[in-house]
Parts: structure tokens; sequence; C-alpha cells
């Protein structure tokens, strides 16, 4: 290695001290899924960056997704999905296959990565302490040829109702990475299926996170002219959303920022998880490489 370049790495270490410095003892929500979870070199990556959080002194929260995962081994099972609006059906057989794929395979496989790279993580559902404490969700269909919107039911997909943190609370005085799987539990104790960036954005409100981080496989949020918009105040959202803007996916992901936002996070921050280190990328350069909401 030329000197030049050993030179432009301690640059790279002196830009980013100032961020753990003003960082240290704060709490970061990520939300780890998409293409980052499947390609070995991310997956590494993602593991050697949470852990380096918590070496400079931050306390990350880790909240999984999973979709693909649960469509193989339904497939596996011989099972076929059902979705309406994007949103999966659960019956009583899919909800026990996404418990098992959820809070069994894919969060020990995290725990497991973020061992094997030399840090300290233990796994966990919405349902460990009564974390997520989730109610069933209404979904809404709006159609032109009705009055009233079609109540849709979606079997055991739920929203969060409240977080009890005093699990969570625990994870804080110590060393060891929580890595949370999206399974809620009802006031009856059933189970239900929660969109991982909606408990990552209500996680982040109950523990005063300083930033909620989604991780995704899109630069960002984009304007009308495909041009990552670095950064965004959430009066602008409306707006974007009504002219087309924000569509489709990323309205809900956007929107989970938005009320984050509202509700004492000082940060949120959707990213690319397909560049590899995305997270020190975003957290301790001056550019940033995702889109942040002030």
């Amino acid at each position: 290695m030329t000197i030049n370049k050993r030179v432009e790495k301690a640059r790279i270490l002196i830009e980013a001290l100032p961020y753990m410095r003003q960082f240290e003892g704060k709490t970061f929500v990520i939300k780890y899924g998409g293409n980052a979870m499947v390609e070995e070199s991310l997956k590494t990556a993602f593991a050697q960056n949470i852990i380096l959080l918590r070496q400079v002194g931050i306390n990350p929260v880790v909240i999984h997704g999973g979709g693909p995962q649960i469509g193989q081994i339904m497939a596996q099972m011989g099972l076929k999905p059902h979705f309406i609006d994007g949103l999966r059906v659960t019956d009583q057989e899919t909800v026990n296959v996404v418990e098992m794929v959820l809070a069994g395979k894919v969060n020990k496989d995290i725990v497991n990565l973020i061992n094997l790279n030399g840090g300290r993580a233990a796994g966990l559902s919405g349902k460990d302490g009564h974390t997520i404490i989730a109610k069933k969700r209404k979904h809404l269909r709006h159609s032109p040829e009705l009055a009233t919107p079609e109540i849709i039911d979606l079997g055991w997909v739920g929203d969060v109702e409240r977080i009890e943190t005093q699990l969570l609370s625990l994870f804080k005085k110590s060393d060891i990475i929580p890595v949370i799987a999206p399974v809620g539990v009802g006031e009856q104790g059933e189970t239900y299926n929660i969109n991982a960036d909606s408990v990552a954005g209500e996680i982040a409100i109950a523990l005063n996170a300083e930033k909620l981080i989604l991780l995704t496989d899109v630069l960002g949020v984009k304007n009308d002219k495909g041009r990552l918009i670095s950064k965004l105040a959430p009066e602008q959202v409306p707006e974007l959303i009504k002219a087309g803007t924000i569509s489709g996916g990323m309205i809900p992901k956007v929107k989970t920022c938005v009320k984050a936002r509202a509700g004492g996070v000082n940060s949120a921050h959707i990213i690319d998880g397909r560049i590899e280190h995305a997270l020190l990328l975003e957290l301790f350069t001056n550019q940033g490489v995702g889109t942040v909401f002030l």
C-alpha cells in the first residue's frame, strides 16, 4: 500500500471521529432487510458495521425482515402465499410458518453472523418480555364502486399497539446487541405478523432513539428526475406523495420515517443496503449515501 493510500485511510478516520463523539451513548434502531440479508459480502459487511457501532459506544438495536425466506419455506411445504394490496394474508398455518422462519432461522442466522465476526448478539421476538404488543390490522380497500371502504380480513396480520421497553433496556446496559424478529403478541397471547419497518419505527420512538435507519434495495428517496434527495423535511412529504414523486412501496417507508421524527427520533434515514458498508458511509461521513429526514 502506498503512503498516499495510507494517508487517505487516516483522513477517513479523522472525518468519522466527530460523529463517533457525537453519538456515543446514543441508540440507533436499524431495520435490516433486502439484498443486504442475501448476498454474503453484504451480510458480513453489515455484521461488521453493527459491531463497530457498538465498539465506539453506540447502542444498535436490529429489527429484521424475512419475506423471501418465508416464501421459500412455504414453497417447500407446499403452501401458496396469498397477497392483497401487497400485504401477505396470514391464516393460522401461515402465521406458524412466519414465526418459525422469522423468530427461528432468520433471527438466529443474523445473531450467529454477528457473533462469528467478533460481536455479542442475542435474538428475540416481540413475544419475549411482551416487547411488542400487537392488535389485529384493519385493512380498508377504497373502491370507486363502493360508497364506503371495504374491510379486508388479512388474518393474523397486526399493527403495533405499544412497545414495552423493560427487556430492551437491559441490553443497553450490556455489550450485547439485540436482534428482534417482527412478531408481536396480542392481549390474549395470539401471534401477529407485523411489518418490520413499522416495528423499527415504533421501537425507535419507544427507546427515544437518536436515529432510525431503514436498509432498502434503493438509493433512497428520488426526485422527479430520478436523482437522490439527500435531505428531506417531514413537511415536504405530503406534496411529494401527491405529485407521485414518492410512490409505491416507498410511501410506507417514508411515512414510518415521518412518524418517527414526530415521535421524537432525532433523524430517520433510508439507505441502500446493496452498498457495502452503507451504514458507516451514512453515519460517519460528511456526505452520506441515502436520504435523511431532519
